[in-house]
């Protein structure tokens, strides 16, 4: 049967294709909005170690876990625990919570990408030339204050992404996406190389990169710590199957920790590197990098607007930008339509169209929470929909999703560690692990645990 299901599902044409689109799917706007940020914040250098300790240490075995439950079952994570787990037990009830956790995702990323494209278009046109930063301030006020021109440039990326995900896995969703990241990695290192040679630069490069012990102790070495363990782990969206379906693609001809490795890597460079595209530059013009949406939409508009050629320099950024957060919504959107396929047997054009309906209305309550919904402010003044959203997603599933599919692919009561281990290292390259074993099944979920239950304490908090 398994084999049956192997020569009907469709596959990746290459092993580059695999890692870009898993490369892509993790990439995205935290990348840029806030690991630079925090990396400044807690020391340079020094939280970026850190960093790269939880990176391998949480990130890496549930990526590795993730790939093996969908290369294993060649299933897309709505029927991918049904198809592994033992008879009479109930795992494949996460299934479709995964699925709504991709949908919840989309529900604002989409947002965020439209904004992104929109942005694209003003650089390019020169919006921005002689705006000052109240100036800039004001236009994504008015953005945000203008539901019909949101969901104008939200409905533009929908059908962007579903569009190339109806063209069909390898010739839309693996082609196309190879040639965006390819893009996407000559782009930052273009942003990056010119914000290293503007005069001033070296100040940003000492905040961002040089260790600081002093601001690790003026924060806690604690919070420092917890920040690292953080980002780490939600940098690679792990936990909803955006992943677990790549893995479904592709054939058994290497091991999945290298792979696993080859993809955090990828990621890690473009979160470093975007870090050398913004504090070079904002030290340079005496700028306050700041975090989240304001870094993007006014920060940097604010930055290039310092420079020489900024209606050039504003549009790259703003097209990398935008290739970062595509490549997310084209992996997602694959990640839906793929479920649709296998649980329901749609073909993949009726999928697509199906579910850029769905999208798009799904959409418009973040666009609502910032002008004729914001009024509901659900943590309390200055929250909005969008922030109620992400909770669910990040708050909630990542770490619980995590959570469910450490515990599958160790215990004996799931899937059990030698099903998992005998799928991770089919094939050749770097072999999980086997010390690992009681780390993986009793301290790691300890922790994504805390994780948790942190996540919920701060989100919560602000309400009382």
């Amino acid at each position: 049967m398994e084999n049956k299901i192997s020569r009907q599902r469709e596959s990746l044409s290459s092993r580059l294709g695999f890692i870009f689109l898993s490369a892509g799917c993790a990439i995205g706007l935290g990348n840029v909005w806030r690991f630079p940020y925090v990396t400044g914040k807690y020391g340079g250098a020094l939280f970026v170690l850190v960093y790269l300790f939880f990176l391998l240490a949480l990130g890496l075995p549930i990526m590795v876990m993730e790939f093996s439950i969908g290369r294993a079952s060649r299933q897309n994570i709505g029927k991918a625990f049904k198809s592994l787990e033992k008879p009479g037990t109930k795992w494949h009830l996460y299934g479709p919570f995964a699925i709504a956790g991709n949908y919840l995702l989309m529900m604002f990323y989409t947002t965020i990408t439209g904004w992104l494209l929109y942005y694209c278009y003003a650089s390019l046109t020169g919006t921005f030339s002689g705006l000052d930063t109240a100036g800039i301030n004001v236009f994504f006020g008015k953005l945000l204050a203008n539901p019909l021109q949101q969901a104008f440039w939200m409905i533009l990326a929908v059908i962007i992404g579903f569009t190339i995900v109806g063209i069909g896995l390898e010739k839309g969703v693996e082609n196309i996406t190879k040639v965006m990241m390819a893009c996407l990695l000559v782009l930052i290192l273009i942003l990056a190389v010119h914000s290293l040679t503007i005069s001033g630069s070296r100040e940003g490069v000492k905040f961002y990169l040089l260790p600081d012990i002093s601001k690790a102790r003026e924060s806690g070495f604690g919070e420092m710590v917890f920040a690292a363990m953080g980002q780490a782990f939600f940098t690679l969206s792990l936990g909803i199957g955006s992943m677990e379906i790549f893995g479904s693609y592709i054939e058994k001809k290497h091991t999945l920790t290298g792979e696993s490795i080859r993809i955090i890597i990828l990621d890690t460079f473009v979160a470093l590197t975007s870090g050398l595209i913004i504090f070079p530059a904002a030290f340079a013009y005496g700028i306050n990098p700041d975090a989240g949406p304001q870094l993007l939409f006014v920060t940097m508009p604010n930055i290039f607007n310092n420079m020489p050629g900024n209606r050039i320099w504003s549009t790259l950024f703003f097209v990398f930008m935008s290739f970062a957060a595509l490549s997310t919504l084209i992996a997602v959107f694959e990640n839906i339509t793929s479920y649709w396929m296998d649980v329901h047997k749609w073909t993949r054009v009726r999928s697509c169209v199906f579910n850029t309906i769905s999208v798009i209305v799904l959409s418009l309550p973040c666009i609502f929470g910032f002008n004729i919904w914001a009024g509901f402010q659900p943590f309390g003044v200055g929250t909005n929909i969008l922030d109620l959203e992400d909770f669910f997603v990040s708050t909630t599933l990542l770490p619980l999703g995590s959570l469910i599919i450490l515990i599958f692919c160790t215990h004996k009561i799931g899937w059990g560690w030698d099903d998992f281990i005998r799928e991770a290292d089919t094939g050749s390259g770097i072999k999980f692990p086997q010390k690992m074993k009681f780390y993986a099944k009793w301290i790691l979920p300890f922790i994504i645990t805390f994780i948790f239950i942190d996540g919920y304490i701060k989100t919560l908090g602000k309400l009382f």
